[in-house]
């Protein structure tokens, strides 16, 4: 009689990570192996705490709580914050990295990506999007994964475009979790922080092809989907930046502060 096909054997991500981590010597790296894409993390130097005192003081200077830093210590205190918020996400149905192995000095995740196809940031497809339909149809797409991550109870740790990608099926990836917002700040703030990273990172795109008015459209509509204490918190957020809307449109400022411009021109409605 014919008998059953042998079960293809397990994969013992634990002895890659053994393997490999200690030969390492980027701090991230990904990997081809057994037809698997993975990424291989592990910690480096712990992070001194005065780089986190500028930020404290001007959040304390300009009344803006949602400005506070949140400590990110670096070293293996980083790698099992990480471990820690992917798997919490991941439970809650979000998509991030699968954590496969996990080690005091290092982890193991999967890529977002098929084999072979790494996955594109958000922040670079924005950039080559081109027209202002492309674009705006790209930014909106990060703007719903960030509603997604907040009807969850949840909030990201630095949500920048370039740590949003995107997926082959069409949907937005999350990554990097070095620190916990949550763990030092009310919820509300940590969703307001994730706003201001996501606007701060796409609204001169936006501005380049001309698609901000749109933008502010879909701000506004998206804005009354947020939670009441969200919706408080970014308006005295807001209140507090007022200044930002004074800054003149001289490029001498350099590019930080056009940025900052624009992405007040784009939460308050304003001409940019």
């Amino acid at each position: 009689m014919p008998t059953e096909a042998a079960a293809a054997p397990a994969l013992d991500f634990a002895a890659f990570l053994a393997s490999h981590a200690p030969h390492q010597t980027a701090l991230v790296q990904r990997y081809q192996w057994q037809g698997h894409s993975l990424w291989l993390k592990r910690a480096g130097p712990a992070h001194p705490a005065w780089r986190y005192r500028a930020l404290a003081w001007v959040s304390h200077w300009l009344q803006v709580p949602a400005l506070q830093p949140v400590p990110n210590p670096g070293g293996v205190q980083a790698i099992a914050t990480e471990v820690q918020r992917l798997q919490t996400l991941a439970a809650c149905g979000l998509r991030v990295p699968a954590v496969v192995a996990v080690s005091k000095q290092a982890f193991v995740m999967r890529d977002l990506g098929q084999a072979g196809q790494p996955v594109q940031s958000l922040g670079h497809a924005l950039e080559q999007a081109g027209t202002a339909a492309a674009t705006l149809a790209l930014w909106q797409r990060g703007l719903q994964a960030l509603a997604q991550v907040h009807g969850q109870g949840q909030c990201l740790s630095q949500a920048f475009a370039r740590n949003m990608v995107l997926c082959a099926d069409g949907g937005i990836g999350l990554i990097d979790f070095e620190d916990d917002p949550a763990a030092h700040l009310p919820l509300p703030l940590c969703q307001v922080r994730d706003v201001l990273c996501y606007v701060h990172s796409t609204a001169w795109i936006l501005a380049r092809v001309q698609a901000l008015p749109q933008a502010q459209a879909t701000w506004q509509q998206a804005l009354a989907q947020w939670s009441p204490p969200v919706q408080q918190a970014l308006a005295a957020t807001q209140q507090r930046l007022g200044l930002l809307g004074k800054l003149p449109r001289s490029r001498r400022l350099g590019r930080d502060a056009l940025r900052l411009r624009m992405a007040w021109a784009l939460l308050a409605g304003n001409n940019v």
